[in-house]
């Protein structure tokens, strides 16, 4: 029983408080910017971030999310850290890292992630 007891704690504490970072309403704008800015903190250039069309499960809102840029593999890194360590939950679905063709030291990004949000309730 102990050992069972260990690990729940264990899992609890790598779960944490996931309603948390579930906010209650879309405030994908904020999202946005926060990538944005992300990006720029870290160098980034041609920058892209496309949203894709909402999906709604089970009283879960999800926006999948197109992201591209470029820059050095030590830039990238950085900013795939930094946007994991953010208030809000993200599940990175897709990672696609090329060397440039004229092999300048840079590598383009390219990604896809689902961020979620709790729909609020309808009131009748």
């Amino acid at each position: 029983m102990p050992v069972i007891k260990e690990q729940l704690l264990k899992l609890q504490r790598t779960v944490g408080n996931y309603k948390a970072n579930i906010p209650a309403q879309n405030d994908f704008g904020v999202f946005l910017q926060q990538i944005a800015d992300l990006m720029s903190k870290h160098n980034l250039k041609e920058q892209v971030i496309a949203p894709r069309k909402e999906i709604v499960v089970k009283g879960l809102s999800c926006i999948p999310v197109d992201m591209q840029c470029k820059g050095t593999l030590a830039q990238v890194f950085e900013f795939q850290k930094q946007m994991q360590r953010l208030d809000r939950l993200i599940r990175i679905e897709q990672i696609e890292l090329a060397n440039d063709r004229d092999f300048s030291g840079d590598v383009s990004l390219q990604t896809k992630v689902v961020i979620y949000y709790r729909p609020q309730s309808k009131q009748g």
